[in-house]
């Protein structure tokens, strides 16, 4: 508690925390996963769940393939809808057009199907299942 109330006075959060409000992770245990994985670093290094987070902070996170570089504009204590969580934070333009660039490349992978042709027949599942090499 004692540290709750220190970092509600000096303007910071827990890193764990922030990812759950900012809608990165669904829960904090998945947050606190990722972070103990190295797949989230702030200010390129790696850090504890614990670490209290401020303003201005650059934090990296790595989710599969996609990364995002972002820019901590706001703390929050709960959970807020999508349209209010990514106020808490801006992407950098180049971390944008790395993501943006790493769909374009996934793209052509995807099956396409013909509209109107109604739900995959099992036969259709199986090839599917077969191309994707699952």
């Amino acid at each position: 508690m004692m540290r709750e109330a220190y970092a509600t006075a000096v303007g910071a959060q827990r890193l764990d925390k922030w990812l759950w409000a900012a809608r990165f992770f669904k829960t904090r245990s998945l947050a606190a996963v990722a972070i103990a994985g190295g797949k989230v670093q702030v200010a390129n290094q790696r850090v504890k769940p614990a670490r209290l987070v401020r303003t201005g902070d650059r934090i990296s996170i790595r989710k599969g393939e996609l990364l995002w570089e972002v820019t901590v504009q706001g703390l929050s204590k709960e959970r807020r809808p999508a349209s209010e969580a990514v106020l808490l934070y801006e992407e950098t333009p180049e971390s944008r057009a790395y993501r943006a660039q790493q769909a374009q490349q996934r793209r052509p992978l995807a099956v396409q199907r013909t509209p109107g042709t109604g739900r995959p027949t099992k036969r259709d599942r199986r090839k599917l299942t077969e191309l994707q090499g699952r």
